[in-house]
C-alpha cells in the first residue's frame, strides 16, 4: 500500500476505523461536530478518499467503508517518516524516540519485551 493521505483525509478514515461503516451523512455529521467542517466539505474529502481506494461506497444511503487498515497507514506512514527524516535508519529513529523524552520504568520494560519478542 502506497497511498499518501492528506490530514483532511486522515479525519475521515479515523471516524470510519473508530465508528465503522457510517453513511455520509452520519460522518458529515461527526465531524461538523469534531472539527466544524460544512457538509461539502466531509463530502469532498470522502470522495478523494474513495477515488484512492481508501474508501468504498455502497448504495442505498451512500454507505461508506473503510477498505485500508489502520495499521497498514501507519505502517505506511512510520517508512516515510524513517526514510524521510531519518536516511532510512530505523536505528536513528528509535534513538530519536528514546532520547527525547524520560521514560518510565514500565515503558522501558515494555520495550524490552517487545524487542525480546522478535527476536
Amino acid at each position: 500500500m502506497e497511498i499518501k493521505f492528506f490530514d483532511s483525509e486522515l479525519k475521515v478514515m479515523e471516524i470510519l476505523w473508530r465508528e465503522g461503516d457510517l453513511s455520509a451523512g452520519q460522518l458529515a455529521k461527526i465531524l461538523k461536530e469534531e472539527t466544524g467542517w460544512n457538509r461539502n466539505t466531509t463530502y469532498t474529502v470522502i470522495k478523494k478518499c474513495i477515488d484512492k481506494g481508501a474508501i468504498k461506497r455502497t448504495d442505498p444511503k451512500f454507505i461508506c467503508k473503510a477498505i485500508i487498515s489502520k495499521e497498514d497507514v501507519q505502517a505506511y506512514e512510520t517508512e516515510e517518516l524513517v526514510e524521510r527524516m531519518f536516511n532510512g535508519s530505523k536505528k536513528q529513529f528509535f534513538a530519536s524516540l528514546l532520547s527525547g523524552n524520560a521514560l518510565t520504568p514500565g515503558e522501558i520494560q515494555e520495550l524490552k519485551d517487545m524487542v525480546n519478542n522478535i527476536e
